[in-house]
């Protein structure tokens, strides 16, 4: 049985749809008695929605004439659910659509009654998202770009510089975009390659929709194609530890990174760890920072790495 709020926001639709509707047809319609739909009639009045009843054999109820009633109507986990989403957008330092933020969050505070708009806004005064800082893009507008070509299914053209290689131009399917760890990236097919391929925003340039349009693969998800990418882009040095743990407490060293669980494999040691970095020198200081013991089995060139990263914590103790 639906409950009075989905029933209170049936009696405004109907109301939208019909100039004027009796008393009895609303009851009918929703399955209650006239005295249900009076209450409901007083909660939308209390929600600043101008009702008006017209008496007699032909009366029954209907909009102020001329009230432009806002399309949507929220309930207070609607409304909170919408203002943190705002946050989570204005946090993420997209520049391109600030002012798309600002401009909806003004239209909101239009439509919604007063205690909605007072939910609002003590959400957006009192609460904060921690989010790691987003990349700044060379092409502002990627972002947006790539939203609509994904949406029209519609290839787009840019200029991708990985590092340490040449520039490159790239004609790609876009499927889809995942923000992790503080970076976008676009998941799609690429021409050039012809295969999948993961792309970081904040390496593409000259971001163009072309003519050519696709078929989106069903049910694609791009962010775990992003996961299972992350280990295997160009050029990158593979790498392979064993961490003498267990699986618990490796994951927790994780936790930048989603179902780290999957990412390691039985070891007689303890675990195997297998996996890319683009640079050695860094991958050297985090393992340092493990709080476990852990043997390195590729490549030589991570051992000179972490002997040199050892040398300056030694030298700093003088």
């Amino acid at each position: 049985m639906a409950g009075p709020t989905v029933r209170v926001l049936a009696v405004l639709e109907l109301l939208q749809n019909h100039r004027l509707i009796s008393g009895s047809e609303l009851a009918a319609r929703l399955g209650v008695n006239p005295r249900t739909v009076r209450r409901y009639i007083a909660m939308l009045e209390e929600l600043g929605v101008p009702v008006t009843t017209e008496q007699g054999r032909y009366g029954g109820y209907m909009l102020v004439p001329g009230f432009k009633l806002p399309p949507m109507m929220f309930t207070d986990d609607e409304a909170v659910a919408i203002s943190l989403g705002l946050l989570a957008a204005r946090e993420l330092g997209m520049a391109q659509a600030a002012p798309a933020i600002e401009s909806l969050e003004g239209k909101l505070q239009r439509v919604m009654p007063e205690t909605l708009k007072r939910r609002l806004r003590g959400v957006k005064d009192t609460t904060r998202l921690l989010l790691p800082p987003s990349d700044t893009l060379a092409d502002e507008r990627a972002l947006i770009t790539l939203v609509h070509a994904i949406e029209a299914q519609q290839r787009v053209a840019f200029a991708y510089q990985a590092p340490a290689q040449e520039l490159t131009e790239r004609q790609v399917d876009p499927y889809g975009l995942t923000f992790w760890n503080g970076h976008w990236y676009l998941s799609g097919f690429c021409h050039l390659r012809q295969a999948l391929r993961s792309f970081r925003l904040d390496r593409l340039g000259k971001v163009q929709r072309l003519t050519n349009r696709f078929q989106r693969p069903e049910h694609f998800d791009g962010a775990e194609h992003l996961l299972h990418s992350l280990g295997s882009f160009e050029r990158n040095h593979p790498v392979s530890v064993v961490l003498h743990t267990d699986a618990q407490t490796a994951a927790r060293c994780f936790d930048f990174y989603p179902k780290a669980d999957n990412l390691f494999k039985p070891h007689p040691n303890g675990l195997l760890f297998d996996t890319h970095t683009d640079s050695l020198e860094w991958f050297a200081t985090w393992l340092a920072g493990l709080p476990f013991p852990f043997t390195i089995l590729t490549p030589d060139k991570l051992h000179h790495a972490m002997r040199t990263h050892a040398e300056k914590l030694l030298a700093s103790c003088h």
